[in-house]
């Protein structure tokens, strides 16, 4: 079974992909990532075939979890059975990272959506209270991921200032999610490079790369159903100069290519984590 240690490129791995990207690699072809990452959700609870599908590719690669559904963020109260269910899975595919969206998707019930948090020190003091109670239960930090979002409800601090001080309260770590970043630059009015900037480096555990739709010129969707755009590809680089490279994965969730065009994306990723310097390591 891989290590836990995580470096390079990645990819999420979404069932569609299983099939064929099997076959290239059976066949002989090495794909330019280094780990995987699914939604446990979707794997918890999967036996025979599917169970089967995941096995063989958890035996090849270190797999990173990114969470759809523990709703952090939610006034509901913390699903702990869940949270005990995604601690087995992590214990039994050997996963490296669990991250999680800090928003919340539930309010008596799942909205299957993410929704943005106040930035109140209130909510600082409530999600970093539930945050601990995960890490207690996996044994493991969790990872925070920044969000996309098209409003900001009673806001009382910048979406730095909350996401930095919910991450020194509940001694967690960072998913710096660079599409997210860009997507509520420019939705919001504020300045990519100084967000980055905010960020604590030693937090940061590894980011994200999307592609997003433009609604129009001040709205863009967070998508994960297109290619990731120039703006973003010079922020990722921005984000490994002022942070040092870290592993990265790409997203694709919607309207997913031929392996192919992935694969120009990964490689591309790549040359930039390149460009700039070493891959740094975690265990």
């Amino acid at each position: 079974m891989p290590s836990a240690e995580l470096r390079g490129s990645g990819l999420g791995l979404r069932r569609a992909m299983c099939r064929p990207l099997r076959e290239r690699i059976e066949g002989g072809e090495t794909p330019p990532f280094d780990f995987l990452e699914v939604a446990p959700e979707n794997w918890i609870g999967a036996g025979g075939r599917l169970a089967q599908q995941l096995r063989w590719f958890t035996e090849r690669y270190p797999l990173v979890c990114h969470g759809l559904s523990l709703s952090i963020g939610s006034l509901d109260p913390l699903d702990e059975a869940f949270v005990r269910e995604v601690a087995e899975f992590l214990k039994t595919h050997n996963v490296a990272l669990y991250s999680e969206h800090l928003s919340y998707c539930s309010d008596h019930g799942h909205m299957y959506d993410l929704m943005p948090l106040p930035f109140t020190r209130e909510t600082v003091r409530r999600v970093s209270e539930r945050i601990s109670r995960v890490q207690d239960i996996l044994g493991q930090r969790l990872v925070v991921e920044n969000v996309s979002a098209y409003l900001e409800p009673g806001k009382e601090m910048s979406e730095p200032e909350f996401i930095c001080e919910v991450l020194a309260a509940a001694d967690c770590d960072l998913l710096l999610d660079v599409n997210n970043v860009y997507v509520n630059s420019v939705n919001h009015g504020y300045d990519p490079i100084e967000y980055l900037r905010a960020m604590p480096t030693g937090r940061i555990r590894y980011m994200h790369l999307a592609g997003h739709y433009t609604e129009s010129e001040n709205l863009l969707i967070d998508t994960h159903g297109s290619d990731v755009s120039s703006p973003v590809w010079e922020l990722l680089e921005q984000a490994y100069r002022i942070h040092g490279v870290r592993p990265t994965l790409l997203e694709r969730d919607f309207n997913i290519p031929p392996l192919d065009d992935l694969f120009d994306e990964l490689s591309q990723l790549r040359r930039v984590q390149s460009s700039v310097g070493e891959v740094r390591e975690f265990s």
